[in-house]
């Protein structure tokens, strides 16, 4: 082993400490960006799986009813490569022994000819099979495959039964087997996954449509369009055709509930998965410059000594480069199995909402290389900035000591302040002599803070919006929507249901908005205008009235559709009767979930000519007796399902919350990791730099406290500085983070609170006395006399 060899593991063996410090730090940045990637590569390879492999379609449509013959004439339109026509419907399910509202979406399936998209994936016990003598009678049990998500919560097998109210009547769906669809890769309603209280099941398409009275018609159509085709221009031919059954409202993939959540869930890792990353890397190129610049700096006389021996710069300049590749080597190493490891318990984590045949984790050779990459290039130029200048210099120079610095007063004192106790005064001094070195410390400690803010505010935020939606706005129990709109008075044969305190009729109708060339699909919601059981409330909390005779828009909506308050835009209704309104825009909000219109329920059904009718009614019940009021409402055939506000926010609490504070801790350590990492160098190299100052102050009389107080006390003044500064970029990280996962679906209140604040402060501090501890013990450990020969 050559000489320099040896020189390179004692120096390994000697700062062991800080070089695994900062071989975590790169760790942490690499195994956050192998993490968050894979993750999303993984799910985004089984969705692409899935899709081609089940046939998912590009469009989708939905009518009243048209006749089969109709699917021909879809065939025609340029651009359609397949049409694939079927009869759907949802119905409210019962499970013997539960009370909870539970939502079926029965999907009729051709039986006897195979569909060609949308293709159904048995899991568990077996297919379909054609019905026997009877199977279409309105009174005979119906055989269903169940969406696995669901049967896996509620416990369904094979041979299990469960009642659905089919057109008024009760019916029995026989399990008799499990699937999945990449129609309901996502399972869940309204954004939210519900694998308790929705579930998809596929029946036979000749019973479903008989139960219905649907032989011979459709009313759900799926489209597959040619290469090439232009989507919008297919859209528009399958909606000028569908228009006179109802169906006006053909739809792309990005418009479909599951493909949406799923394609959303994306596009917001992969914000994560680079954001993060960049952070912790620019963290751990920064340790690098100043450990490697300060260790330079330490060793003047030994490369003076090593180049005079005849070692030319570049071998010496790779001897350090070395010692940066193996830091660099343990940090990927472990990154990559931190990667790995984190990577495979968030794939576990979508496991749980989003369900596919295939789903493992994988990491993609890319990843590493890319990672491996940024991560060495960093490292390489954080390293040959602190090596240049040294390397450079002529032997005979860097054998003397480098110059000693220039004191000066420090700037508090120009300012006037003189009574400064003098172990404060030379601590001001030594950092103010060193502004650069002394802001990227401060910088690299405010980061660790920085990143605890923007963890822990995924929590705050969740917080916000669980009591912002089910405690401010949703101040019902439960929400009854019929199977189309009915009379508003029914909402009193509503109230005479057990534990009723109060009913609101309500009403939702599916349109289309458009002003100048931009159109949105939105459900207009018309509420009553002085609606207490569910108000309209904007981030903030606060409650937004609907105007009298116009439209209240979320800011986003109005944003899409380029309308300012004050414009008229065009809606087209998109069910009943076919309409076209003009009406003008008299307010927005910032609401967080999906883009939604307002208007007075009285209003709407003004505009619709329909009477005083309702679509759904929200009703308040005594505590206690949900469980009696839903039994009630079973017996009513015209309810069509019932969502519960204790269901929604179990499952937002089960799932959600859980998620977020997993990625909370995650983001907490590594956060840790900065902080030590910044911390504990820092005090290290100090402590190296001044041993020969420290032991002389021991030698003139200082205390061990006193001499650890000066090198410690820039420690603590840094963290003290750093702190509001960490705050401050935690602040303007939130908000920037909120910008890039803003969707038309959700948008995350910046809502940051004092505890979130504290938790970083004590994270980072705590981070600080750990590491002032161990540097503590290596100054009472001082050799005061050999620390004053190593100067001479």
């Amino acid at each position: 082993m050559k000489a320099i060899d040896r020189k390179l593991l004692r120096d390994l063996r000697r700062m062991w400490s800080q070089a695994l410090t900062i071989a975590l730090v790169v760790a942490s940045g690499l195994g956050g960006f192998i993490t968050t990637l894979s993750a999303v590569d993984s799910l985004a390879l089984a969705r692409d799986q899935f899709y081609a492999q089940g046939h998912f379609a590009d469009a989708f449509a939905t009518v009243k009813r048209a006749p089969l013959a109709l699917a021909d004439v879809l065939r025609g339109v340029p651009g359609v490569a397949d049409v694939q026509v079927t009869v759907e419907q949802v119905v409210r399910v019962e499970i013997a022994g539960l009370v909870d509202p539970i939502i079926g979406q029965l999907i009729g399936v051709d039986l006897r000819q195979p569909p060609h998209m949308n293709r159904v994936t048995v899991r568990s016990g077996q297919a379909l099979a054609p019905p026997g003598a009877g199977q279409g009678r309105s009174d005979s049990t119906i055989d269903a495959l169940v969406s696995e998500g669901f049967a896996r919560v509620r416990g369904l097998r094979p041979g299990d039964e469960v009642t659905a109210l089919i057109n008024g009547k009760r019916r029995q769906l026989r399990i008799v087997g499990t699937a999945l669809s990449p129609e309901y890769i996502f399972a869940g309603m309204a954004g939210m996954p519900d694998l308790r209280g929705f579930g998809v099941f596929w029946v036979d398409r000749e019973a479903l449509a008989a139960a219905y009275d649907m032989q011979g018609a459709f009313n759900r159509v799926a489209v597959k369009l040619a290469p090439q085709a232009s989507e919008p221009a297919v859209l528009d031919g399958l909606s000028r055709l569908l228009a006179p059954y109802g169906g006006r409202d053909a739809r792309g993939r990005e418009d479909q509930a599951s493909h949406a959540m799923l394609d959303n869930e994306i596009k917001e890792q992969r914000v994560m998965g680079t954001l993060l990353p960049a952070i912790f890397l620019a963290v751990a190129a920064f340790l690098l410059h100043v450990v490697l610049s300060r260790l330079v700096a330490t060793q003047r006389e030994q490369i003076a000594a090593l180049k005079a021996l005849g070692y030319p710069n570049s071998t010496i300049a790779g001897h350090y480069l070395k010692l940066v590749g193996v830091i660099v080597a343990v940090g990927l190493a472990l990154g990559v199995a931190l990667g790995n490891g984190l990577g495979t318990m968030l794939t576990g984590l979508y496991a749980e909402f989003f369900f596919f045949p295939v789903f493992e984790h994988r990491i993609a050779p890319w990843l590493i290389l890319v990672g491996a990459g940024v991560t060495g290039g960093t490292a390489l130029l954080g390293t040959l900035s602190a090596i240049g200048a040294t390397v450079r210099l002529a032997p005979a120079e860097a054998m003397r000591p480098p110059a000693p610095g220039q004191y000066r007063r420090t700037t508090l004192e120009r300012l006037g302040v003189r009574r400064i106790p003098a172990g404060l005064r030379m601590i001001l001094r030594n950092m103010e002599r060193k502004p650069l070195r002394t802001t990227l410390t401060i910088g690299g400690t405010a980061a660790a803070v920085a990143i605890v803010v923007m963890g822990n505010f995924f929590r705050d935020a969740i917080d916000h919006i669980v009591d912002t939606t089910f405690h401010i706005a949703m101040r019902s129990d439960v929400n009854v929507w019929m199977t189309e709109p009915v009379d508003a008075l029914a909402r009193l044969q509503l109230a005479r249901l057990p534990g009723v305190t109060g009913v609101e009729p309500a009403r939702s109708v599916a349109v289309r908005m458009a002003y100048g060339h931009r159109s949105e699909r939105v459900g207009l919601q018309g509420v009553a205008p002085d609606a207490q059981l569910l108000r309209i409330v904007d981030v903030e909390g606060r409650q937004s009235t609907v105007p009298d005779a116009g439209l209240l828009l979320t800011d986003r909506l109005a944003d899409k559709l380029g309308v300012r308050v004050g414009d008229r835009v065009r809606v087209e209704v998109l069910e009943g009767r076919q309409r076209t309104l003009y009406v003008p825009v008299q307010a927005t909000v910032r609401e967080m979930m999906g883009l939604n219109a307002y208007v007075q329920r009285d209003t709407l059904n003004r505009w619709l000519q329909e009477g005083n009718v309702a679509s759904q009614f929200n009703v308040a019940l005594e505590p206690g007796s949900e469980a009696r009021f839903l039994e009630a409402t079973k017996a009513l055939p015209r309810v069509a399902g019932a969502f519960s506000k204790a269901t929604l926010l179990r499952n937002m609490q089960d799932v959600s919350a859980r998620n977020v504070r997993i990625m909370s801790t995650i983001l907490t350590l590594f956060a840790a990791v900065i902080a030590v990492g910044v911390v504990y160098n820092n005090a290290r190299i100090a402590l190296a730099e001044r041993t020969w100052e420290l032991a002389s102050l021991r030698v003139l009389g200082f205390t061990r406290g006193e001499v650890s107080a000066l090198l410690l006390g820039e420690l603590a003044i840094g963290i003290a500085l750093a702190l509001p500064l960490g705050m401050a970029m935690g602040w303007g990280l939130v908000h920037l983070l909120v910008e890039l996962l803003k969707n038309d679906q959700f948008l995350f209140p910046v809502v940051i609170s004092a505890r979130t604040y504290a938790w970083a402060g004590l994270c980072v501090v705590a981070a600080g006395v750990a590491s002032a501890l161990v540097v503590r013990r290596q100054i009472d450990r001082l050799d005061m006399v050999g620390a004053l020969k190593t100067r001479e």
